[in-house]
């Protein structure tokens, strides 16, 4: 799988550790969005796309946020989901939507990600 174009969007106000999003094409054939570049304490690197887990409301179903106390529909306090109803692969509050599978493949796509976004601040 080769990258085929990156597009890179900075983010106003660089004392944020997010410095920008970014849109990578593979093979001219698909698109991933939002792979996000990140000034970490040792350095640049990219997270993937994610979202936010849900579970749901024991008294009203209503999908909350994991980690909230109260259901946004009901107002009854929600019971912390135990690790036993979650996922090996879901543990934490954000789930990647699309991620590379290898060490190499990662590798590649930050590096190609973090020299777009070099070139495109200057």
């Amino acid at each position: 799988m080769e990258i085929t174009e990156i597009r890179v969007f900075p983010k106003e106000g660089q004392d944020k550790k997010l410095k920008a999003y970014t849109t990578v094409t593979f093979d001219d054939s698909f698109v991933v969005r939002n792979i996000k570049v990140i000034q970490g304490s040792t350095g640049l690197f990219i997270a993937m796309p994610s979202r936010k887990m849900k579970s749901s409301c024991s008294k009203c179903n209503f999908k909350n946020e994991v980690g909230a106390k109260f259901c946004n529909h009901c107002g009854v306090a929600v019971q912390p989901v135990s690790n036993e109803e979650i996922a090996a692969d879901a543990k934490s509050e954000h789930r990647d939507i699309a991620h590379p599978i290898t060490q190499k493949f990662r590798e590649y796509l930050q590096n190609m990600v973090l020299e777009a976004y070099k070139k495109e601040v200057g």
